[in-house]
């Protein structure tokens, strides 16, 4: 099992809202950025603007998932 970096396509989940004179971007409640200009946008850490898309980094797990058995002489490990 590792922990690795991956771009999610989140495009279909942003909103953007009017407020204090720009367009405030979120990802569900969470404010991630604004518009700035058109195709250019301010976004928080962990969040990019490409080709049309907004991108979420994120840690995903990878790999198979050891579990824990009871074995008998081998301290629950098989």
């Amino acid at each position: 099992m590792s922990i690795q970096k991956q771009r999610l396509d989140i495009t279909d989940r942003v909103v953007g809202k009017f407020g204090d004179g720009q367009l405030n971007l979120y990802l569900e409640k969470e404010k991630i950025g604004q518009m700035v200009s058109e195709n250019n946008y301010n976004l928080k850490a962990g969040y990019e603007f490409n080709n049309s898309h907004f991108y979420q980094i994120a840690d995903v797990v990878s790999g198979p998932d050891q579990k824990y058995v009871d074995c008998d002489d081998e301290n629950g490990w098989c």
